[in-house]
């Protein structure tokens, strides 16, 4: 009976044990599924054409579903991934076609007091600068987005054709990133390798980097980036940004200048935007203008300029679902045809307007 006992106890012992280890192991790891669920009712009319009235995804903040994970390695170092996908809910497909994680996917090594290494695909310094002074997130009717497309003759165009660009993401790279309690200094540096592809594939060469401080009512933020690729004649592509933001009182202020260049060809953003916060309610507007200079091959874009007014308001119901509604108006100058997204073919030179109402919720 004693030996019985005995072998019970020790069973009991090791079985706590194992418990205990089991459980500090899980302590120390997170696995994490969210996402974004967000769709609008949209109108878009542009000139001499008749509205066309759609289901649109994305409109506040991008539909996605994404995968993360994190582990404390100790020491203050943690490892994590980040698997990201974009979702389109009108029609339950998803955004990055073969590309199914098409938003992000990363795997860094963190350490508290050194920064992040983080490696795969990711935001490029210049959007992840930029798209912070945008009240309506580079999406939606009014979002800064309607402004960097390669449908134009113009840089973007010119560098990368109708493939996808370095305007937002890289694929293949390597990102460090400032760690956090620096006195509200950031920053970051990116390296992607083209890995001698082709930017048809996604395969080009980066080389980025962004720098800013910002402290409880002002920010003030700059961001570099150089891409090449095998489509590029008479020059990289380069893309720059600059912005401040300040707030006073319930109302947050930001300006922002984006130039992309390539060759003889240029194209400056600049926009202004305000959120005034009244409780549960969100006011917003932007004004956008975008001046293009130069030339693509034998075609002058100097008279191709273009300009955008946006307005919106968001109701939280809570932190996690709100209601949304907004509006703009764009207008083209000489051979320039920038629209609403969701509309019918524009002339050149001539006005896109569009407005929509939308639920998001994150989960």
């Amino acid at each position: 009976m004693k030996f019985v006992e005995t072998m019970l106890n020790q069973k009991l012992l090791w079985g706590t044990l194992l418990a205990l280890g089991t459980g500090a192991a899980a302590a120390q790891s997170s696995v994490t599924i969210g996402g974004v669920m967000d769709v609008s009712a949209r109108s878009v009319k542009n000139a001499g054409s008749s509205a066309v009235q759609s289901l649109a995804s994305g409109a506040n903040s991008t539909s996605r579903l994404y995968f993360r994970g994190e582990e404390d390695l100790g020491a203050g170092l943690s490892a994590g991934f980040w698997l990201e996908t974009g979702i389109n809910v009108d029609s339950g497909a998803t955004t990055g076609g073969t590309q199914f994680y098409d938003r992000r996917a990363t795997l860094s090594l963190t350490s508290r007091s050194a920064g992040e290494i983080r490696m795969g695909r990711d935001y490029v310094p210049t959007y992840t600068t930029w798209s912070r002074h945008d009240p309506f997130s580079h999406v939606g009717v009014a979002g800064s987005n309607n402004f960097s497309t390669s449908s134009q003759q113009g840089p973007i165009r010119a560098a990368f054709g109708t493939n996808p660009n370095t305007t937002v993401r890289a694929n293949n790279a390597v990102e460090y990133l400032l760690p956090a309690g620096l006195g509200g200094l950031e920053g970051g540096l990116m390296v992607a390798a083209g890995e001698g592809g082709t930017t048809a594939n996604g395969q080009d060469k980066v080389v980025a980097a962004r720098i800013g401080w910002q402290g409880a009512g002002f920010g003030v933020n700059a961001a570099h980036g150089v891409t090449e690729n095998d489509l590029m004649a008479g020059g990289k592509f380069k893309d720059s940004v600059l912005g401040v933001n300040g707030a006073i009182g319930p109302v947050k202020l930001a300006a922002a200048w984006r130039r992309y260049e390539q060759a003889s060809a240029e194209q400056t953003n600049v926009m202004l935007s305000g959120i005034a916060s009244f409780g549960a309610v969100d006011v917003k507007a932007s004004y956008l203008k975008a001046n293009m200079k130069g030339s693509v091959g034998a075609t002058v874009i100097d008279a191709n300029d273009a300009s955008q007014f946006g307005i919106g308001a968001v109701y939280n119901f809570s932190k996690r679902t709100a209601a949304y509604a907004q509006a703009s108006r764009l207008a083209n100058d000489g051979r320039a045809t920038f629209v609403i997204p969701g509309g019918a073919t524009l002339s050149a030179g001539g006005t896109s307007s569009g407005w929509e109402a939308g639920l998001r919720h994150n989960f």
